[in-house]
């Protein structure tokens, strides 16, 4: 959990570094790279820096390089929290290179050797690298003037993407980025689809990056909550494609690199087509269509040259066309993960198809749903690698020494990998590692094709599955944060793996896993879908929680797995604005759904609606996982935007849930199958107090919260118990509950920086016993390495770590607390008070009825 610590506070805080590495790698695609554009996010300590014109960058040799450097989050002080850092680095074959970051000034760095520069107006964008010339023009092709974009729907109707709007949203010396907004298609004014791209340029590279976005704004239709293949509001595409021409009437050489390390070969014309992952499980039903029918013809791809054909399973194709002095290049990172997929060059275009028509039958892409397509295109000789373009294939791998990372509190409470338990750090490494590992899991279900790619597969939903059946498909979404936790990894080891994790499940989250409507009711529009229903195959819901199957009730996006935190880190970490955006949106999908005035309700009864608090029952809104999540959300969306309504928004969700004076024997808080999640909003709380320190703002609400944790911490260190001590009161006592222990540990830890002596010294013990009471139970379970407990592992125990190091951080007292905070008062949702009035106004009506039958009859 992102919350804040103060440096000052932190083991060994008296000394801050100026200088930091910066390793880059060829990971195990070994090939020398000359210049290779690189971006990572750095985090700060607090003072250190707080102008990006302080900072220098050195390359192995000591020697100044060009730097581009922007701040995307400030400490307290105004100085730079994290810093995005673009620069370009070079290594030679296996070898890893180590850049240093410095901090204080001296000698301006260097200029690029051909800076970018960009023109524009009314009308059009023009960006000029020093290698290339790209054109955006509104009306003009998409995504720029060089490349067109066509769809045919699934009647056969081709129609092409026009510019609609553009705009420069990033630009320094090294790197500008341009977003481009169109549509396709369509009939009686409604796009067949909306397309997005984000443009990102290079200095003195003929190479652009394209991540393009291709959207269907529809809302979905779902009756009785079921959101299935199918449903009217989904949009049915038999090819999307971009092409590149090449003007003339001449021969064009040709040559393709088919996959990662494979030699290249001459071939004209030339096509690739990856029909399915390559994986021993490519028939797996994960892959079913509307008619549940697996559309997939064949194992792999097939590549066509002339009058050749032959088959391969896992293609990262390349391909360059050259005629007369002009060269166009193109290529896929993640070509075969995201199938099905095409690649074709002849001598008049390439045709990237990123919906491909070799597919049997159509795409479908549901109401609400996007797919982000990203692929690289150089409009001449790219010279960072020997063979053009190869570099994108396999991007260098950037890491970050983790003793810097948990020095700067960036992300608080943060220790590292050594310095964390052991028995936390072997289960946490099986996510990474071995035969338990996430990629490994993958291939079960086939967790491949551009809808699935980037999800972690729930095994933990098929220990019901018997022998001999096929495997049970369930996927995990975003549940309990995984993003947040392939972050924290990252920054705790400095392992490449786990940021590249982190990136694929936030790139699938934000385009799939979240409803991108704004046509449907506000307790739906932009929010995030559940994992799939417990125990129950996904079938045609796809990643939208309700299968149709007996027992599964309908429902749809919600609160209570409202996850925010990882989006944001990753943004901080690599500069994704898809993923700030979506962090952002999903807190005003909160306040959104919490609005009584967007119901048909509002007629009868003002108020909030309660769907950002309701946890097991509309009726329950005191501590709970919707609430808990909810606040957590605000918060984050505060410290992205500095918008006013988060935090107002989270403070009302303070006071409606939780009181210092609380009955807690009322809440029944000990029946664990119905409010476990207590411990959630108790964690959300201690994050807001954090925050709020930060802020500077030990005022009545402060004081509130924190009078209100304590009041529940006093109780939990009499009451709780490690839920397996009670196996009978548990529907499925596994080992998902012996991880959850651990968010007890984390809330005595929030409630000891508060608490006065006498109350910490009973915190800290309960926190130690509970958290080593998980790992010690985990540690005899052959079931921990299992999706759900793994990623509690990656999430929980790491302040556990910390405070080891530091036991006596002590929290600043309120300023002015207020001496009184009432009595507690019941939150009555608007549908309630509507339902009540209502019932009263047809009581009326029907007396008024009586009477005036009866005064006719008299």
């Amino acid at each position: 959990m992102l919350t804040f610590v103060a440096p000052a506070e932190a083991a060994g805080a008296d000394r801050i570094e100026t200088e930091v590495a910066i390793v880059v790698s060829s990971g195990s695609h070994s090939v020398t790279r000359i210049g290779e554009p690189v971006r990572i996010g750095v985090p700060l300590p607090e003072g250190l820096c707080f102008t990006e014109a302080a900072c220098r960058l050195r390359d192995p040799y000591g020697k100044p390089v060009p730097l581009q450097a922007h701040g995307l989050d400030q400490w307290r002080d105004g100085s730079i929290r994290w810093l995005l850092i673009d620069f370009h680095a070079s290594v030679r074959n296996a070898s890893s290179a180590e850049y240093r970051l410095t901090f204080g000034g001296g000698p301006m760095p260097p200029a690029p050797a051909a800076p970018l520069r960009v023109t524009q107006d009314h009308c059009s964008i023009a960006v000029d690298t020093g290698a290339a010339h790209f054109q955006i023009t509104r009306g003009g092709g998409f995504p720029f003037n060089d490349a067109a974009l066509t769809a045919v729907d699934g009647e056969g109707e081709l129609a092409s993407a026009v510019v609609s709007s553009a705009r420069v949203v990033d630009h320094g010396q090294l790197r500008c980025s341009v977003i481009v907004e169109g549509a396709i298609g369509g009939t009686k004014g409604e796009p067949l689809v909306q397309v997005e791209a984000e443009l990102q340029f290079v200095a003195a590279s003929p190479t652009v990056k394209v991540d393009l976005t291709v959207r269907n704004p529809r809302k979905a239709e779902h009756p009785g909550g079921y959101w299935d293949l199918g449903s009217r509001g989904s949009v049915f595409l038999k090819d999307l494609s971009v092409t590149f021409a090449l003007p003339g009437s001449a021969l064009a050489d040709i040559q393709c690199w088919p996959e990662i390390d494979m030699r290249v070969q001459s071939a004209a014309p030339f096509e690739l087509y990856q029909d399915s992952s390559g994986g021993a499980n490519w028939r797996s039903s994960n892959h079913v269509n509307r008619d549940r029918v697996v559309p997939n013809r064949f194992n792999g791809y097939q590549l066509t040259t002339g009058s050749m054909i032959r088959t391969g399973m896992r293609a990262t194709p390349l391909v360059a066309v050259s005629k007369g002095a002009r060269t166009i290049a193109v290529t896929m990172p993640e070509f075969w993960q995201n199938f099905p997929k095409a690649l074709e060059a002849s001598d008049n275009a390439i045709v990237l198809r990123l919906f491909p028509k070799q597919c049997a039958g159509v795409h479908e892409i549901q109401g609400g749903e996007q797919k982000t397509h990203t692929f690289f295109v150089a409009l001449g000789r790219d010279f960072v690698t020997t063979v053009p373009l190869d570099w994108c294939r396999a991007p260098m791998r950037v890491s970050i020494p983790a003793s810097w990372s948990a020095k700067s509190q960036a992300v608080p409470y943060l220790s590292t990998a050594s310095e964390t338990a052991p028995a936390r750090r072997a289960l946490v490494n099986a996510a990474l590692d071995g035969e338990h590992s996430f990629a490994r899991k993958r291939e079960i279900i086939d967790e491949y094709g551009w809808r699935n790619f980037g999800e972690l597969y729930a095994d933990h939903e098929a220990v019901f599955t018997k022998q001999g059946q096929p495997p049970l498909v369930s996927h995990y979404n975003n549940q309990y944060d995984a993003i947040a936790g392939f972050g924290t990894q990252y920054l705790q080891t400095g392992d490449p793996r786990w940021l590249q994790a982190m990136h694929e499940l936030a790139r699938h989250v934000v385009d799939i896993d979240i409803y991108h409507c704004d046509r449907d009711k506000a307790a739906y529009n932009h929010g995030l879908f559940w994992h799939t229903f417990h125990y129950v195959d996904a079938d045609t819901s796809t990643h939208r929680s309700y299968p149709r199957a007996s027992n599964v009730g309908g429902g749809g996006p919600a609160a209570e797995q409202n996850y925010t935190t990882g989006l944001m880190l990753h943004y901080f970490l690599t500069g994704d604005r898809r993923s700030r955006d979506a962090a952002v949106g999903l807190a005003r999908f909160v306040i959104a759904m919490d609005d009584g005035r967007r119901t048909v309700f509002k007629w009868l009864a003002r108020g909030h609606t309660g769907l950002a608090t309701a946890s097991g029952s509309i009726e329950y809104h005191g501590p709970g996982r919707s609430a808990g999540n909810s606040l957590n959300a605000l918060i984050d969306a505060h410290r992205l935007t500095g918008e006013a309504e988060f935090l107002a928004k989270a403070e009302e969700i303070i006071r409606r849930c939780i009181h210092p004076a609380d009955d807690i024997a009322a809440r029944e808080l000990l029946d664990a199958e119905r409010k476990w999640f207590y411990t959630v909003f108790l964690q959300a709380l201690g994050k807001y107090l954090d925050y709020k320190i930060e802020l500077r703002a030990l005022d009545d609400t402060y004081a509130y919260a924190r009078e209100s944790l304590l009041h529940y911490a006093r109780w939990m260190a009499v009451h709780e118990y490690p839920y397996l001590d009670k196996p009978e009161i548990l529907e499925y006592p596994n080992e998902t509950w012996a991880a959850q222990d651990l968010r007890k540990s984390e809330v005595f830890l929030f409630a000891a920086r508060h608490a006065m002596p006498v109350d910490r010294g009973r915190f800290l013990e309960r926190a130690a016993f509970f958290h080593d009471y998980s790992l010690q139970t985990l540690g005899r379970m052959p079931t921990a390495t299992l999706t759900r407990p793994l990623v509690l592992m990656l999430r929980l125990g790491g302040m556990h770590d910390y405070f080891s190091r530091v036991p006596h951080l002590r929290a600043p007292e309120p300023v002015g607390r207020a001496a009184d905070f009432g009595t507690p008062r019941q939150f009555v949702p608007q549908k309630i008070t509507a339902l009540k009035r209502a019932k009263r106004l047809a009581g009326v009506c029907a007396a008024m009825a009586v009477a005036a039958v009866t005064w006719v009859l008299l």
